[in-house]
């Protein structure tokens, strides 16, 4: 049995606005039974990636967590690694308001687009 610890805190790797923060404590705090919020990662291929957010009760052991103001977000140590470098905000465009993933390609060098799904012929 090994005694190495797991790094659990998040410091650097993602980002989350001043906007994005306001509105997701907005929302954590009206909720019961949440205790913060879930970023995902998940798909592949030709669709490329899907990031999303989701309400949590408590972490899991797999979790890491990243916490500023209040607002506390857990990710699990597989989806930090597409989530290095990325930016979320909060935008509002007209009547629309949504939160953004920025830079989700910023460590993997990809695009969202696949080069071997009937592209060329």
């Amino acid at each position: 049995m090994s005694d190495v610890q797991f790094n659990n805190q998040l410091t650097d790797e993602i980002n989350v606005s001043p906007d994005a923060i306001q509105q997701l404590l907005a929302i954590t705090e009206s909720e019961e039974d949440v205790n913060g919020v879930r970023i995902f990662v998940s798909g592949g291929g030709c669709s490329g990636m899907t990031y999303g957010m989701t309400f949590v009760d408590r972490p899991s052991e797999y979790d890491c967590e990243w916490e500023k103001d209040g607002l506390k977000v857990f990710v699990d140590v597989v989806a930090i690694g597409y989530l290095k470098g990325v930016e979320i905000d909060y935008q509002t465009q007209g009547a629309n308001a949504s939160f953004v993933f920025k830079n989700v390609f910023a460590q993997t060098g990809g695009s969202g687009g696949c080069g071997g799904c009937g592209g060329a012929q």
